[in-house]
Order: structure tokens, then sequence, then C-alpha cells
């Protein structure tokens, strides 16, 4: 069994939900998502917690150009397989209550872009893992420019304009370090050996690669596309963005960025330190201007990569540990409140903050689950949020304490306008709008309870996530120290 039929199986899906149509397109994609989930789970529970590379597939695709392709899970790319495969059963869940047109070509894409994000997940051939990354990003170009708002076009083609100009810096350090590479190929190992010979160009590759990933994430100052996107993309297609799709960014930092460049990484830490820690302030600042729900999700989104990011590049084995679960818990908790306010936008027709009020009083069930994704956003200790976000900040304060200081501020400031925005949306009297809210029922409970349990079940006992994840975390960090 390798991880082939991981990548594939979403493919086939998203053929085979092209012909269905109408409502039944939509229980074809919940039933091929969730089997996907099972197929990981089957993956997990034979999954050993080393730092070898497991269920490998390596077979010539060019091989007169040196690409093969080549991939596996290790402890780091497991963590992403779960929260991908987890992830895209519950966004399409989620959609249940929507009617789209051409619904079979939205969830058929939704299937296609996960297949993209695994094989970046999982590839460990650098030309591989570029095809998963610009496959990864045209499925969601469509769903937002054909089911997305009323300024979907010009915002998706920006969208598209950002991310397709870093990839190209991507594709010419991949190109680079492949004719400094021993054996001419894109083989993970023979990149990291390529870019030890090429030492007097590490700045350039370093900057190559982080372009890339920081528009992905997106990081401060690379963050520009990422609001307007967010707002404008339907909801689903948001979920997609921000559940996962920003963590290939996160992830290409950590597999390719660090242990290709570690001399670049050195050379420039104190300045990516600085914009990770700067967009944390920023983000948040901003996210207390915001009058659109949707719109504060998003800003909080930054401030929230922006701690992740500054984790990683600390380059300590609490920041990557921190890291790792950081995006587990990122996910579920921004699916989930992206969720909350597309149900509040759907029942009335707003997502505008002080339009709302008292919606507590008419829908306690979704109150509670509302409260709890808020207080799992917000890092409480015993949800899914405190143990990543406790872990990077340790690994901040380990590098240096101004710097932890400040990115401290994400939860002080998180907490203020996440908990002022909870209550000036549900506490308070209701009003002709308001009262007409009805409780979440059917797939909206079975969404926003799997969310809630996540954060909860995650917040109490999360060594198990950790331990996938620990070994591959210190083979990759001997790997630099001895590169370096």
């Amino acid at each position: 069994m390798t991880v082939s039929i991981l990548i594939f199986l979403p493919v086939i899906a998203a053929l085979a939900v092209l012909l269905f149509k109408n409502e039944s397109a939509k229980y074809a994609a919940l039933f091929f998502s969730v089997v996907e989930l099972a197929i990981a789970g089957v993956f997990l529970a034979k999954f050993v917690p080393d730092a070898t590379s497991q269920f490998g597939i390596d077979v010539p695709w060019l091989p007169q150009m040196g690409i093969y392709f080549k991939a596996g899970i290790d402890g780091i790319s497991m963590i992403m397989v779960l929260l991908t495969t987890v992830l895209v059963p519950l966004i399409i869940l989620t959609t249940y209550k929507h009617q789209y047109k051409n619904a079979n070509a939205f969830y058929a894409l939704i299937l296609f872009m996960q297949a993209g994000m695994l094989v970046v997940f999982t590839a460990l051939d650098g030309f591989l893992f570029y095809v998963g990354w610009e496959a990864a990003l045209i499925p969601i170009y469509f769903i937002c420019g054909l089911w997305g708002g009323e300024n979907r076009i010009r915002i998706t083609i920006k969208f598209f304009i950002y991310t397709f100009a870093g990839s190209l810096f991507m594709l010419l350090g991949m190109i680079f370090l492949y004719l400094q590479s021993p054996n001419q190929t894109y083989d993970i190992v023979d990149l990291y050996r390529g870019a030890r010979l090429a030492t007097g160009h590490s700045s350039l590759i370093f900057w190559a690669f982080f372009i890339a990933f920081a528009i992905k994430m997106p990081l401060f100052p690379f963050h520009t596309w990422q609001p307007d996107t967010y707002t404008e993309a339907p909801s689903a297609g948001t979920m997609m963005l921000s559940g996962i799709m920003l963590k290939m960014g996160v992830y290409g930092v950590i597999r390719w960025l660090v242990p290709i460049a570690p001399q670049g990484v050195m050379s420039w830490q104190n300045v990516v330190m600085g914009m990770s820690v700067i967009g944390i302030v920023y983000a948040s600042v901003i996210a207390f201007t915001q009058k659109d729900g949707k719109r504060l999700v998003a800003y909080s989104s930054i401030a929230h990569v922006g701690l992740i990011a500054a984790g990683i590049f600390a380059w300590n084995s609490q920041g990557l540990q921190g890291a790792m679960i950081q995006m587990l818990s990122h996910g579920i908790n921004v699916v989930g409140m992206f969720f909350i306010w597309d149900i509040i936008s759907r029942r009335l027709g707003t997502r505008t903050i002080s339009e709302l009020g008292g919606i507590a009083k008419v829908a306690p069930q979704f109150s509670i689950a509302f409260l709890i994704i808020v207080l799992g956003t917000v890092a409480l200790p015993l949800t899914n949020g405190f143990i990543g976000e406790f872990l990077l900040l340790n690994s901040v304060y380990q590098y240096n304490i101004w710097f932890a200081a400040v990115a401290g501020l994400t939860i002080i400031f998180g907490a203020v306008y996440m908990l002022r925005m909870y209550k000036n949306v549900m506490q308070g009297t209701t009003n002709e709008l308001t009262a007409t809210f009805t409780d979440i029922h059917g797939s909206e409970k079975l969404a926003l309870g799997i969310i809630c349990l996540l954060i909860i079940g995650l917040g109490v006992y999360p060594q198990p996530i950790l331990h996938i994840s620990a070994a591959a975390v210190e083979h990759l960090i001997y790997i630099v120290k001895v590169s370096r």
C-alpha cells in the first residue's frame, strides 16, 4: 500500500462526481472524501512514528530530465495528510444548505484541489512538489472566480497573479539546485546536497523559495491578496484556502526552504522574525477595526500564521512541534469560524457585526458551538489552540525575549477582538433582524459538533499528535545542523 492511493483517489473521485447531477453530487463528494479519510486512517494505524519516510512510491516520470514520481509519508507529512483528509469532508458537509449552479463541477474542483495538496504534502521530488503546488492553485481559482461574490473576477485575478508569480521564483530556485545537484535530479536529498554545493548563492536560493511560501501563507507584507480573497470567495473556497491551502506555505518552509538554504536562513533570520512579529501586531490591530465578521477572521488568520512563522524560523524542536500541531488546530478553528459566519450570512443576509446581537437568546446550541470555536481560536487552556501557541511562544522566547514579548500580543489582542465580536453578535437583546434567527440543525449541527469535539479533544490530549511528528522534527533539525 503506497501513498499513490491517497493522491489518485481524489482525482478519480472528482471525475466520478462530474457524472452526478444537482443534489446527488454533494452526497457523492462527501462519500468519496470520507473514503479518503478512512484510507488515511489506515495509513495512520500502520504508521511507525520514526524519522523514516513510509508508504513510498518512486517510479520514473521523465527520467531523462531527472524527474521521478517520488512521494512518501513521514511524521511531518502525516500531520498534513490528517489535516487535509479530516477537513475536506467537513468542508463539503458545511455546503449542504447551499444550492450551487453546476454543483458537480464545484465539488469535483474541491476534490481535485485535495489531490493537489496531498501531492504537495507527500512529494519527495522537487518537480513533483512544484506540480502539486500549481495543481492545487487551479481549482481554487475557478471556485473563487465562478462561485464568489460581486468582485470575484478582480479579486481572483489578483490572487492568481500573486501566487503564480511567487511560484515562478520557486521554480527558478528548483532549476538552479537541480543544476547544482550531484546526480542531476530533483530528488529532495539531491536538492539538499546541491544547496550545500551552492553556499555562495544561499541568499538567492533563500529568497527564491521564501517569496513563494510567504505569499501562500500569507506572511506580512505579502498578505494583501488574502483578506479580499477570503471575503469574496464562497465559504467552502475560503475554508479550503484558510484551513488547508495556506499550510502549503508553512509546510514548504519546514520541508524545503530551511533544509535547502540553511545558510540563507541564518543570514536573513532576524529579518523574517521581524516580519512575522510585525505581521502579528499589524493584522491584530486591523482586525479590531473590521465591521465584516468574515473579514475579521481573515485578519485573525494572518496574525496566527505570523506566530507560526516566527516559531519555525526560531528553528528549535519546540517551535517545529508547535507549528505542526498549530497548523492542525488553526485549520479546524478557522473552518469552524468561517462556517459560523456562513450560517449567519445565509440566515440573515449580512455579516456586519453592528447589525447583529442577541442571537444566543434564540439559538442556544449555535451560541455554544460559536463560543467553543472562539475559545479554541484565542487559545484557552484545554482547547486545541493552547498547546501550539504555548510551544511557539516558548520557541520564540528561546530565540529572543523581545520578539517573544511582542509575539505574545497575538494572544491578548486575539482574545479582545474575538470575545468582543462574540459579545456584539450573540449577547444583548435581539432586534428585528436577529429575532428571526433559527438554531442549527441537521448537517450544520453535525459539522459544528465534530469541530467542537476536535477542539476539546486535541486540547485535553494533544500528545498523540505531538508523538507522530516528534522523530521527524528532530531528524530535520539534525539535517540542518549538519548542513550549517
